[in-house]
């Protein structure tokens, strides 16, 4: 009954109701990027420190929505805290490569997507001329179709030159560290819009490319200029403050076991000394270590007045910073520093 129906309905020029649209496929599984035995943040700071990054409770949690909810990590923070060190790690314990795209002024698309490699494709050019075509395209064609088919053989994809966030999409999964976007300018910050809100990118000649897996995005500023609201949005914010004192030995004695701890404590409560000061500069954990390399490499088992001096060119790249801690007396700091790591 029901199939007689449905013939006198199509003799009438009647449309059958069209079938529902299949179920979308359902996105994988969220945690499926994160390493066998990591289920929570915790999980994810003992992980980093097995790679000898030592993140806070808030760091960690921060990476682990990141990867969770696959959404881009934006780290703000002082130069020196660790914002670029925590994506090389986050690469290692996710086990994948890290892609990396310094920002500075002026940059655009053609450094960051893509490009056309113009001389390859010049040199191509001339062979196909040099080989009358022949070997090119098909010699049946005529001078406008061979003209045509020429042209789209200049941009095949062996002269398209992948960069950094093209890589990025097509190495899936990996790791996209965009470092220092506050040097970028606005227009730059319109493609990353573009691109972090669908990650894919299309390219006229060839198409769209669209991962199958979304990398892990993690941005950095130094915040010399405020980034636009509009980029900050699109992803999980988290400002990475200096360490405290025993995290900071500790970081101090992770990076550098051959350093003795009276030395480590005394070279971080210095800094921190000097991060109270008016400077232009405040020194960051990368300072931290780098004095300490110093004072190693001289042979100082403890911190002085006198050595602390010498090597003021470690913990303070400005002269102007230089100058203000000399004029402060390092003596009464240096001793101050002794106290506090005893």
């Amino acid at each position: 009954m029901s199939d007689r129906s449905s013939e006198d309905d199509q003799g009438r020029g009647l449309t059958p109701p069209p079938a529902p649209p299949p179920a979308p496929t359902p996105p994988p599984a969220p945690a499926d990027r994160l390493p066998d035995g990591i289920t929570d943040p915790a999980g994810l700071a003992v992980r980093l420190e097995e790679h000898g990054y030592l993140a806070d409770d808030g760091l960690a949690t921060a990476a682990y929505l990141a990867l969770v909810l696959r959404r881009p990590l934006f780290l703000e923070g002082d130069a020196g805290v660790g914002k670029t060190a925590i994506a090389q790690v986050l690469a290692d314990v996710i086990a994948a490569p890290l892609i990396r795209l310094q920002c500075y002024e002026g940059i655009d698309a053609s450094q960051a997507l893509y490009d056309w490699n113009f001389p390859r494709q010049v040199l191509h050019l001339r062979s196909a001329e040099a080989a009358g075509r022949s070997a090119a395209v098909d010699p049946d064609l005529d001078a406008r179709s061979a003209a045509a088919e020429l042209e789209a053989e200049l941009y095949d994809r062996r002269f398209l030159v992948a960069r950094p966030i093209l890589q990025a999409l097509e190495q899936s999964p990996s790791v996209l560290l965009i470092d220092e976007v506050d040097r970028a300018d606005d227009e730059f910050e319109a493609l990353l819009l573009e691109v972090l809100s669908e990650f894919t990118i299309s390219i006229p000649e060839l198409g769209t490319i669209r991962p199958t897996t979304p990398p892990l995005v993690i941005l950095t500023s130094n915040r010399t200029r405020e980034v636009h609201d509009a980029l900050k949005r699109r992803c999980y914010y988290h400002w990475v403050d200096h360490p405290g004192f025993d995290r900071e030995v500790a970081i101090v004695r992770s990076r550098m076991p051959g350093v003795g701890e009276e030395l480590a404590r005394e070279v971080v409560t210095a800094v921190q000394l000097l991060r109270e000061q008016d400077l232009l500069k405040p020194p960051g954990v990368a300072e931290t270590l780098d004095w300490t390399e110093a004072l190693v490499a001289l042979g100082a088992d403890h911190l002085d007045a006198d050595v602390a001096t010498r090597t003021l060119g470690s913990v303070l790249k400005f002269r102007e910073d230089q100058e203000r801690a000399r004029q402060m007396d390092m003596g009464p700091m240096v001793a101050r520093a002794v106290v506090g790591g005893a």
